[in-house]
């Protein structure tokens, strides 16, 4: 702010006090008749006023100079406002200064704020949520992630009223009275179950530390005292390590069950029924059904652990879905009518090829039509319907076809007529090993692991799969493929042909 000019009252009384001194020196003169009385007010007048003219003088120059930093303050940092032409020397000396100190600091702030906006863009963009909690567990910042994940009303609330887990909200209260990090796990159970390790750590403010029992310092808080929440999604992990333990246990015990039947045979053969060629024809024979189911389950891990290798490689060839499903089905035809079950594809006209893998996607329709015939029931019918979809409808992200439209996808359906699955073992169906009834699945030859490898290998080729079921009514698995061009549109508005095996 500029000063204002001062008063001449003001300046008369300032420029008196000044030369307070000299007025008693001019009156002793005056009373010893050194001088006249007129020579000592003439005296006293002129210094009075050559010191308000230097006083003048020299708040003129601390207005110019503050008139000036006033607008360097005000305008952009290249621009230096010009002085006045009466400016003198040492007013225009302060100004230089004032220009230099003012683009300094104009250079600080911009870095300043260049730091700052990129560090507020780096936590942004963590991918794990970072929550920052002030005193009373009040919610000072959240990343985006926090945001995500708790809701924006996590911000300038209680934490617990975001995240109600007591050993979490002990360790923050704990942390807020000044104890040390803490590392500790915890679970959000809606809407789908996540694990998460969290790291509570200490982060002191730069405050003025208040006396104790001061208003507005929280009982048995540190001043100045918050606390960082980092979360770490570890749900991925723990299933992992989960899922290695049970794959262990399963293989090994799926292995172990027909190696014990024949050790046991073996050495039945070898010892008792040495002589017994009745009991070396059925014994031979159930052998070879337990080696054969080894065989099976040893194929499926390779399968299994070649696809998972692969996954993350999607596939580049082009495939004929009808083909490969007429292949499937004539391989299986024997199979099917041994239990008097009639096979029949639907499909329109005009269906484009899909983006894939041929062997892989002809074990996918082998393995689902194969299920379908052991589960259903005898004398029905096993029917394969083949359709196209869009890739948003059945939730598959990809770039937008014609007309506003997803991804065009080729569905194929397989339906049976079996006794159906309940919805409690819907989710579970691919993972490995999991049996819905494992007498029966081991009865009928099943290792576990042919809707585990049907779903890799969907992945691999970015598609999905869907089950649906009612128990008395029979299932349905169906699986999306993205197609391989968006040219054969006409092929949804076309009559479907059927054929039957």
């Amino acid at each position: 702010m500029t000063p204002k000019p001062m008063p001449p009252l003001r300046l008369i009384l300032a420029a008196a006090l000044v030369l307070a001194p000299l007025l008693p020196a001019l009156w002793w003169l005056w009373r010893q008749g050194a001088i006249g009385p007129a020579v000592a007010v003439l005296g006293g007048l002129a210094g009075i006023g050559g010191v308000a003219l230097m006083l003048q003088l020299y708040f003129r120059d601390l207005r110019m100079v503050a008139a000036h930093a006033a607008q360097l303050a005000a305008g952009p940092t290249e621009v230096v406002p010009p002085l006045p032409v009466t400016a003198s020397r040492p007013v225009r000396a302060a100004a230089a200064a004032a220009v230099r100190l003012h683009r300094v600091m104009n250079a600080r702030t911009e870095l300043a704020l260049a730091q700052l906006e990129a560090n507020e863009s780096i936590i942004e963009a963590l991918h794990d949520p970072l929550v920052l909690v002030g005193a009373e567990r009040q919610v000072a910042r959240a990343n985006q992630a926090a945001r995500a994940l708790f809701g924006d009303r996590i911000l300038d609330r209680d934490l617990a009223a975001s995240l109600r887990n007591p050993a979490v909200l002990e360790a923050v209260d704990a942390v807020l009275k000044g104890g040390a990090s803490r590392i500790l796990e915890f679970s959000l159970p809606v809407p789908v179950e996540r694990m998460f390790e969290v790291r509570v750590k200490p982060f002191q403010r730069r405050v003025p530390r208040p006396a104790p029992g001061e208003d507005g310092v929280p009982a048995g808080t540190v001043p100045g005292r918050m606390v960082i929440l980092t979360l770490h999604d570890i749900t991925a992990l723990r299933r992992s390590e989960q899922m290695r333990a049970d794959f262990i246990a399963n293989a090994s015990h799926e292995l172990r069950t027909p190696l014990s039947s024949l050790l046991g045979f073996i050495e039945t053969l070898r010892g008792p029924a040495r002589e017994d060629l009745e009991a070396h024809e059925r014994f031979l024979s159930i052998m070879q059904d337990q080696a054969s189911r080894m065989a099976r389950l040893v194929n499926d891990l390779l399968s299994l652990s070649r696809i998972e290798l692969d996954e993350h490689m999607p596939p580049a060839g082009k495939v004929d879905v009808l083909d490969r499903l007429d292949g499937v089905m004539a391989a299986l035809e024997l199979k099917a009518a041994s239990r008097r079950i009639r096979l029949t594809l639907e499909a329109p006209d005009g269906l484009p090829a899909v983006v894939g893998d041929e062997d892989q996607l002809t074990q996918v329709f082998q393995n689902l039509v194969s299920n379908a015939i052991k589960y259903t029931r005898e004398n029905t019918d096993v029917t394969v319907a083949v359709s196209l979809a869009d890739g948003v409808a059945v939730g598959v992200s990809g770039p937008a076809g014609r007309g506003g439209r997803g991804m065009q996808m080729v569905a194929v359906a397989v339906r049976d007529q079996g006794e159906g699955i309940a919805r409690t073992h819907l989710p579970r169906l691919t993972e490995r090993f999991y049996r819905v009834d494992a007498a029966r699945s081991r009865a009928m030859g099943g290792t576990g692991l042919g809707l585990a490898i049907v779903k890799h290998i969907v992945n691999r080729h970015r598609g999905r799969l869907t089950i649906e079921s009612a128990v008395g009514v029979g299932s349905t698995f169906t699986v999306y493929l993205p197609a391989a061009s968006e040219e054969s549109g006409e092929g949804r508005a076309a009559e479907p042909v059927r054929r039957q095996a």
